[in-house]
């Protein structure tokens, strides 16, 4: 969930074929061994590139994969961008895996345009290359991707804030990503399907862009309730602006009359809904992208097969509704389930 950066670099495929393995500059690089799978007694390598090392989501990712790898007998060799939204280094860690011998890449791209020919670059060589969580411009450049309906995870918040507010006509306040940032676009856009309400209904009391921080999640919150002290519920993009806008409403002391939701699903999100701070989030599952990635890798290194790719462009890993407040017509699982579900740390 980061704005793109364009960059001029889309070195040919012939170009990266010349190219000499080097040390990965500015790239962290993880390798976990297998046994079995490639030619001559090899194993099979699969390589994946997170947008950071950092993110707990991209952890649980990397672990996910790598459980999978050696389940499978396979290699994993783990790099990731040194931070949200750097294409070059992205890049980089692509060109240093298919130098390598990588018989598939799985990616979550920073930038959904720019990567395209890099990843073609793969392709063009025989690589197997597919997304998790974060789709290429017209799923260019990938064989598959798998990832989150995030606008069935708006629109699963907002109707339950909408059911939360028992009848009271809603004074909204939306804690938004960034324009143009297509999750967060498509994230607004089901929150308000699932509230009943369209961008320019006069409920919404105002918008403020928190780049899915938490400190700028408080700071828009006090914001908006300065503006308008009516406010009685909260969409947030994601768990760590739901934590800033949940502070910033106990320190005004707003916390009993105001609903907040949110979606992600990890571990501090959860707590979070557990002790009262937000009302439900809804849960997404980036170690089942990892997993099944790794899968396809497998059957295409064993045989050629790729997965089938459902009209909408993407294979959907599903969302859970995560409450400990549950409301009727709104299937949802406790946050004792959610605990041992969620991806990250709850500290």
């Amino acid at each position: 969930m980061n704005v793109t950066k364009r960059t001029a670099r889309t070195l040919a495929a012939a170009a990266v074929l010349l190219a000499v393995p080097t040390a990965l500059a500015g790239c962290s690089d993880t390798q976990t061994g297998g046994t079995t799978g490639g030619g001559e007694g090899e194993a099979v390598k699969i390589g994946l590139v997170t947008k950071t090392d950092s993110n707990p989501y991209f952890v649980s990712m990397r672990d996910a994969a790598t459980a999978a790898a050696e389940a499978g007998g396979a290699e994993l060799v783990a790099r990731a961008g040194t931070a949200d939204g750097d294409n070059d280094s992205q890049v980089a860690a692509v060109e240093n895996l298919i130098a390598a011998g990588v018989k598939a890449i799985l990616i979550t791209p920073n930038d959904s345009t720019a990567i395209v020919p890099t990843l073609e670059a793969a392709q063009a060589q025989g690589i197997f290359v597919a997304a998790l969580d974060t789709p290429t411009d017209g799923n260019k450049g990938v064989d598959a991707t798998w990832a989150t309906d995030n606008t069935l995870a708006g629109e699963q918040q907002g109707a339950y804030v909408k059911a939360a507010l028992a009848g009271k006509p809603p004074v909204l306040a939306m804690l938004d990503l960034q324009p143009g940032v297509t999750v967060g676009d498509q994230r607004h856009a089901g929150f308000l399907k699932g509230m009943g309400l369209t961008d320019d209904s006069p409920e919404i009391a105002g918008r403020q862009d928190t780049n899915g921080d938490q400190a700028k999640g408080q700071t828009a919150m006090e914001n908006l309730l300065q503006t308008n002290g009516q406010i009685n519920a909260v969409y947030t993009i994601n768990e760590p602006a739901a934590i800033g806008a949940a502070t910033a409403l106990s320190n005004a002391g707003r916390t009993a009359d105001v609903v907040v939701g949110s979606i992600d699903g990890g571990c501090a999100g959860v707590t979070a809904v557990k002790n009262g701070q937000i009302a439900a989030t809804v849960m997404q599952f980036p170690s089942k992208m990892a997993e099944e990635g790794v899968k396809a890798a497998l059957a295409f290194a064993a045989d050629g097969t790729k997965p089938t790719v459902p009209a909408t462009g993407y294979i959907d890993t599903g969302v859970q509704l995560v409450t400990d407040k549950p409301l009727e017509g709104l299937p949802s699982e406790d946050t004792a389930w959610g605990l041992e579900n969620c991806w990250g740390s709850a500290s």
